[in-house]
């Protein structure tokens, strides 16, 4: 039966990232659609289908592109919230003031009492609490 199988899905594309992420929304339009409303039914039944579509596909090309460009678009989001993380985390140490001039983020340590800042892109100089 193992052999059997195998031989089918040969030369096929099988499952990527794409897929779980078609899947896992398939799911959840599922137990969305329970509260009632067809919408979400419809929705999770198509995407199913084109999951299963992708891992039938025999044109692997288009697959691996498909595939790439959602790779690529999670890679932006992911980026995205690291960033946002990484102010939260800094911000305990540091405060961060705008450039009256030019607007420019300028980071100065927590702690350090009222202090003069200097933008390092336009030279002005200002006084802030740090």
């Amino acid at each position: 039966m193992k052999n059997k199988l195998q031989r089918f899905m040969w030369g096929r594309y099988g499952i990527d990232r794409f897929n779980r992420f078609l899947l896992a929304c398939a799911f959840i339009f599922l137990i969305l659609s329970m509260s009632g409303m067809g919408i979400f039914y419809a929705a999770a039944t198509v995407l199913m289908g084109y999951s299963y579509f992708r891992i039938f596909s025999r044109n692997v090309h288009k697959r691996s592109a498909e595939n790439q460009r959602y790779l690529k678009g999670e890679m932006k989001v992911r980026s995205f919230f690291l960033k946002k993380k990484k102010a939260l985390s800094e911000l305990k140490e540091y405060r961060i003031y705008k450039c009256p001039e030019c607007g420019q983020k300028i980071r100065v340590p927590r702690g350090k009492g009222r202090i003069a800042v200097g933008c390092r892109k336009c030279g002005a100089e200002f006084i802030r609490k740090s």
